[in-house]
């Protein structure tokens, strides 16, 4: 494996590590009193800004109870499907696919929470430096923002600052749950933009116009 590979596959272990810390249901403090690496390394790692070492990989992973090769990616494809991306699996809960290759800026996820057979309890809340925005494709996602509690159906958006204490689950019994995240580690939000409104602005005014203009 080239350097930048190796340097690539380092710098997109934090959105995963995050991933598999969340679903852990830990935070960064109690992570850090588990292992004993300080909760400024572990909130670093995550956001990009430092590369992890083979032993603070070794215990995340044995803390979380996931596989080096699905925090790395590396494990081997289906013959039939070389090229294909499984999307990395935590436990029976929660499927996290991604869907750019992280270089310390906004990167995006897309998760699938499996059906319920018993209503959901409140997510678990947990906050970190960062910003999010989410988009429900197909289900009903609880979202746990602070004090609120939103129900979104595909097609709604929510963003928010992940400073806030925040959790989301299936809302539903009905089926699965599909959404994409996009984070930014450092706070980097979403530009929207879009087209000047028909009719707005200056326009050049037609003969007939000019005409009626220029006359005294």
């Amino acid at each position: 494996m080239a350097a930048d590979d190796v340097d690539g596959t380092l710098a997109a272990m934090g959105p995963r590590l995050r991933a598999a810390r969340e679903h852990h249901g830990a935070t960064l403090a109690g992570v850090s009193c588990a292992t004993g690496i300080s909760t400024s390394t572990l909130s670093r790692i995550e956001t990009g800004r430092r590369k992890p070492t083979l032993e603070v990989l070794l215990q995340l992973s044995k803390e979380y109870g996931v596989s080096l090769d699905e925090l790395a990616s590396t494990a081997p494809a289906p013959a039939a499907e070389p090229r294909a991306r499984a999307p990395l699996s935590f436990g029976d809960d929660k499927a996290v696919l991604p869907l750019t290759r992280y270089v310390g800026g906004l990167h995006a996820h897309k998760h699938v929470l499996p059906a319920l057979e018993d209503p959901p309890a409140r997510p678990r809340q947990v906050s970190h430096d960062g910003h999010e925005w989410l988009c429900v494709l197909y289900g009903r996602l609880w979202l746990a923002l602070g004090d609120q509690d939103l129900i979104l159906t595909a097609g709604d958006v929510a963003e928010f600052d992940t400073r806030i204490p925040h959790g989301l689950a299936n809302a539903g019994l009905g089926g699965p749950v599909e959404y994409l995240i996009m984070f930014g580690p450092q706070g980097e939000r979403l530009r929207l933009r879009t087209p000047p409104a028909a009719g707005r602005g200056s326009r050049r005014p037609n003969r007939a116009e000019a005409g009626r203009e220029a006359q005294p």
